[in-house]
């Protein structure tokens, strides 16, 4: 399979997973929604002419269903393609659980070796657009990067927009910000879709802080690739045992600094799909005998970027 094909190929892993976790919505019962999404996802991978290995996934932090680190999907034939994957079934378990706005289905794509391969821990994070790129530095203070990007953008620090995870561990930096002037939105989850918005002009955001999951972090520097954007996170280890699976997974360096193009090398090819609708992306809407889904599917070589609005027939395909 060439990569032009592959590129539309993948965003039907993403829609089959969101059209199975989408029938669980308000339940309030997470853990079946993941599993939904997981068994989807796989069924759509076996479907699809890759040879593929997941190397970050979703799920060990909260011993939620997951796609397994190291696990191989696709029909893996002879003539595969082969790439390494990095996913999230469902980003947003409890929005989807509650019926809350933000939840999706993403998963990045690319050669063999490309990703950063790393357990699935804490990561702290700062995305920006195109225009603050080369403005950011995680090493400094929330305050100096805020500083950096309004001048970068030729605004003031006023004018900025910062997204938070709403978290204890953010109750420091929430300060910091409000403090230098900033405006501020919190969520309650789904900072793959944050980071997304803060390269997207008419999304009001301007730049993600705060920690979050490092399978999110891969899968939103690979977006943010495509998209041009500015990315850094370094692993924020919660004890020695997840510091020392990081050195035994291949990392020399437990604590770098990581840029975009660390975490995301090569051709990258991302896709998400709503499930709960929001800012990003619609949500998933049934109908008699079918649903529809809206995604967005990005390449880093060409900078495409394709909103792609999908009918599914069921009476003529598995979901």
């Amino acid at each position: 399979m060439k990569e032009r094909e592959l590129t539309l190929e993948v965003v039907r892993v993403t829609e089959a997973a969101a059209i199975a976790s989408a029938r669980l919505m308000g339940t309030g019962d997470g853990i079946a929604c993941d599993q939904a999404a997981v068994d989807a996802m796989r069924m759509a991978f076996s479907e699809l002419d890759i040879w593929g290995r997941i190397v970050i996934g979703e799920g060990e932090l909260d011993e939620a269903p997951m796609l397994t680190i190291g696990e191989e999907v696709g029909m893996r034939t002879p003539t595969s393609m082969h790439v390494d994957i990095a996913v999230d079934p469902l980003e947003g378990t409890r929005l989807c659980a509650h019926g809350a706005p933000g939840a999706l289905s993403v998963l990045a794509l690319a050669e063999e070796g490309q990703f950063l391969h790393a357990p699935d821990c804490y990561m702290k994070k700062i995305a920006v657009g195109p225009a603050a790129r080369d403005a950011i530095d995680l090493r400094e203070s929330a305050t100096w990067n805020l500083q950096r990007i309004a001048k970068a953008k030729g605004v003031q620090v006023s004018d900025l927009t910062a997204v938070i995870l709403h978290r204890p561990r953010h109750d420091a930096l929430i300060a910091e910000v409000r403090e230098c002037g900033a405006r501020i939105c919190l969520i309650s989850d789904g900072d793959v879709s944050a980071a997304v918005a803060t390269n997207r002009e008419r999304s009001g955001i301007d730049v993600l802080f705060g920690v979050g999951g490092s399978p999110e972090g891969v899968v939103s520097a690979a977006a943010l690739k495509c998209m041009g954007g500015g990315f850094q996170a370094q692993l924020a280890f919660q004890n020695e045992t997840e510091r020392q699976r990081a050195r035994a997974m291949g990392l020399k360096d437990p604590d770098q600094i990581f840029d975009r193009d660390d975490l995301a090398k090569g051709d990258v090819v991302f896709a998400a799909t709503g499930i709960t609708g929001g800012s990003l992306l619609k949500a998933v809407r049934f109908y008699a005998g079918g649903a529809w889904t809206q995604s967005l599917v990005l390449r880093s070589h060409t900078g495409t970027i394709r909103n792609i609005e999908a009918y599914h027939d069921f009476s003529r395909k598995r979901n």
